[in-house]
């Protein structure tokens, strides 16, 4: 098992506390909070181990959870890598695009492993149909959420539409060309609902909103690509796969049939896969144990990571 210690015990660090425990692949050393009020109320209620500073919990462990918040994220990562241990680190990765970059090279130079918790990447919505996106062409993302004050600590970019961001670059395969967005702060000091367009060398377009200061949340993507249409529900974990094929000559009685003005008929089919439940933070973590247990590559890398970041900073710099 890997003796593993969070950094933070606020509201997701928590979470990870919990999960960690109940893993059969770790084994729950403790963790550190900076604010020592909070750290005695988590430990009289679960009963973790808390470690005085920072250092005394890196030396106890082999891996690092790193779920501070993002301002902190790079210095933790340094003192982490320094001593050779394996960092998970909250998304986004770290507050600007050169900590990021820098906390990639060290982690090559010490020859550890680093995963980003980009969450929606095992999404059982999104595990499902991943395999069935092939080269999109035009993509389109709604995520809204009821105001909370927690995350508003950073732009709504930052808070929400990374999750977005993070996916859409998982699944097209080619360099962002051109980023235009547009961002209103209405209760925050930084923008709170947020449009970006993101194009792509290969023509795919994909068209982003995000607000915090919604009166319903909603987290849906689309995706349309030749001969197919797939939505996928984040929230509700639920997917829809629409196809094309070539309609038979003789159809049947209930085959939905399309004929386009050059007389092409095209039959529409619904391929719509089982999702299985699950918990996708327990999974990130327990499929990050088994990178470093087989010495492979993460499901999401550093690399990852500094990429939706730095898109997310071209269109935060939009705003600008």
């Amino acid at each position: 098992m890997i003796k593993a210690g969070v950094l933070g015990a606020g509201h997701l660090g928590k979470i990870h506390l919990r999960l960690l425990q109940q893993s059969d692949k770790y084994e729950l050393v403790g963790f550190y909070d900076a604010d020592e009020a909070n750290a005695k109320k988590v430990v009289d209620e679960f009963g973790y181990k808390y470690f005085n500073s920072i250092d005394d919990l890196i030396d106890a462990v082999d891996m690092v959870d790193i779920v501070t918040p993002t301002l902190s994220h790079y210095d933790c990562a340094k003192q982490a890598i320094a001593k050779g241990k394996h960092i998970f680190i909250e998304k986004p990765i770290t507050n600007t695009v050169e900590e990021a970059e820098e906390i990639r090279e060290l982690l090559a130079q010490h020859n550890i492993r680093g995963q980003v918790g980009h969450v929606e990447r095992f999404n059982p919505a999104f595990t499902a149909v991943k395999d069935k996106i092939e080269n999109p062409m035009f993509i389109e993302t709604h995520r809204l959420a009821e105001f909370n004050p927690r995350g508003t600590d950073v732009p709504v970019v930052l808070d929400l539409m990374i999750h977005d961001i993070d996916i859409i670059l998982s699944v097209v395969k080619s360099k962002v060309k051109n980023v235009s967005a547009s961002g209103v702060s209405v209760i925050s000091d930084t923008p709170d609902i947020a449009n970006a367009r993101i194009e792509f060398e290969n023509g795919c377009v994909a068209n982003l909103t995000a607000s915090r200061i919604s009166l319903k949340n909603m987290r849906k993507s689309r995706f349309f690509q030749k001969d197919a249409y797939i939505s996928v529900d984040f929230l509700e974990k639920k997917c829809e796969v629409v196809k094309m094929k070539d309609a038979p000559e003789n159809p049947g009685d209930f085959d939905m049939i399309l004929q386009n003005a050059e007389g092409i008929k095209k039959q529409i089919y619904f391929d719509n896969p089982e999702i299985a439940a699950n918990n996708a933070i327990l999974d990130e973590l327990e499929t990050f144990a088994d990178a470093i247990t087989n010495n492979t590559k993460p499901v999401v890398t550093l690399h990852d990571g500094t990429e939706a970041l730095r898109v997310a900073t071209l269109i935060i710099n939009q705003f600008k």
